[in-house]
């Protein structure tokens, strides 16, 4: 029976980068079709010894990434005009849409709205921390200054 190095997680063989062995026609006609093993040979283990230590490396990087986007988010202060009446109120609001924005031409990180927590739209001027969600998990406030936009019409 030959040996195989699994690919992806097999229900009924085992996790990611096991060892096993199975039969000819299982392998032929099960698994090596739907990508699920490749047979274990000294260059197929050092290829996938190699690929591993590469996808640890990236999931690293993007962990450190991560961690250093949300320090930097956190020192950040946005200040975001916004239309806004004589009593403070906006004449709209600013959302998740609006923030990302800011962020983007702030500190030129893309980021999905979904990201930006806010409990309700601002609709009005103020200084509010909006939690923003990064990936690997982590989290920072961005302290946001909405402002009342100067008319551009001189009267």
């Amino acid at each position: 029976m030959p040996e195989v190095v699994l690919l992806k997680d097999v229900e009924s063989l085992g996790e990611r980068g096991s060892v096993v062995e199975v039969s000819k026609g299982y392998l032929r006609n099960f698994l090596i079709p739907r990508k699920l093993a490749t047979v274990a040979t000294p260059g197929a283990l050092e290829a996938f010894r190699r690929r591993q230590e590469a996808e640890e490396r990236a999931r690293r990087e993007a962990l450190e990434r991560a961690e250093q986007n949300a320090a930097m988010l956190s020192r950040t202060v946005l200040t975001i005009p916004a239309q806004a009446g004589p009593d403070g109120h906006l004449f709209g609001s600013v959302g998740p849409r609006d923030i990302v924005e800011a962020i983007r031409a702030a500190r030129q990180l893309k980021l999905d709205r979904r990201a930006v927590h806010l409990p309700e739209p601002i609709k009005s001027v103020g200084t509010y921390m909006v939690d923003v969600e990064l990936p690997a998990g982590h989290r920072a406030s961005v302290k946001t200054i909405v402002v009342a936009a100067q008319d551009k019409r001189e009267h």
